[in-house]
């Protein structure tokens, strides 16, 4: 299976890149599952259900999300029928929505798409290792999905990278989200599992994390907000992570990094070229 995974799309300049460059790499590079994280979609803060549509419409088969999922607070009542729409799954009980999802992919076959959160440097939410953990247990890779995909939502490297070693094994992918700066740490780990710290952002790099540079700049220097943060508006680079898994293990074969715009240094999945 081809998978994509693209890294926190952040505002308006997120999304015209999605739309922009997406359709494209499903067709060029024959995907069968693009999972996009949509955390920062609307305005940089949350996600709304036309948004959710358009990301679908450009080739997603799953939005994943994370600590701004209901800072458009629509989002509370529209996840509800939105089955392709998952939020952290260790949120509290009772929070609307879904933390995983068995999702048709494009090639017929069947993915398992868990979203969790941190809880280091991050609101103490209930424990993600136990809640991911069930999940895994719950739809075991090969048994009852093809693949199996986590995007880990966290703040510290070293909770990540425990995550992927404790899923190691159990699903295709582990991929951090959140810090909005892609690490250069990709690789399949020792028991089959492609892992990434973090697949950085789609938006404007010209910025500082997805923001404007004046304001946060401002509150390094004055030590308080004098302004709500504005995401940066530049041409945005997409980016994210390329994984292809065996069909017989679900396991991966090959990860490459993904990233494709100005500022950054762009990279491909050779073994995809055309």
């Amino acid at each position: 299976m081809r998978i994509l995974f693209v890294g926190d799309v952040v505002g308006r300049s997120g999304r015209a890149a999605v739309l922009e460059i997406l359709p494209g790499l499903v067709s060029d590079w024959k995907l069968d599952l693009v999972i996009v994280n949509g955390e920062n979609a609307a305005g940089g803060f949350g996600i709304t259900e036309a948004i959710y549509q358009e990301l679908l419409d450009a080739g997603a088969d799953a939005i994943t999300l994370g600590n701004h999922s209901w800072d458009q607070r629509e989002a509370l009542v529209f996840i509800e029928r939105a089955p392709r729409l998952i939020r952290p799954v260790n949120f509290n009980q009772g929070t609307p929505g879904r933390g995983a999802a068995l999702i048709d992919t494009k090639n017929g076959q069947r993915a398992l798409v868990v979203n969790g959160i941190g809880r280091i440097f991050m609101q103490a939410f209930d424990d993600p290792f136990s809640a991911i953990d069930r999940e895994l247990n719950a739809c075991p890779l090969r048994e009852s999905a093809d693949a199996v995909v986590v995007d880990f939502h966290g703040e510290a490297s070293s909770e990540k990278q425990a995550m992927g070693y404790f899923c190691d094994g159990r699903a295709s992918l582990v991929v951090g989200t959140h810090t909005h700066v892609p690490t250069s740490d990709h690789r399949i780990l020792p028991h089959g599992t492609a892992y990434m710290t973090d697949a950085g952002m789609t938006g404007d790099y010209e910025s500082i994390i997805g923001m404007d540079r004046e304001e946060p700049i401002g509150r390094f220097l004055r030590g308080y907000p004098a302004a709500r943060f504005e995401p940066a508006d530049g041409a945005a680079t997409l980016s994210g992570v390329a994984v292809e898994t065996d069909d017989a293990s679900g396991l991966a074969k090959r990860i490459a990094p993904v990233r494709i715009g100005p500022v950054l240094d762009q990279t491909f999945p050779t073994f995809w070229a055309t």
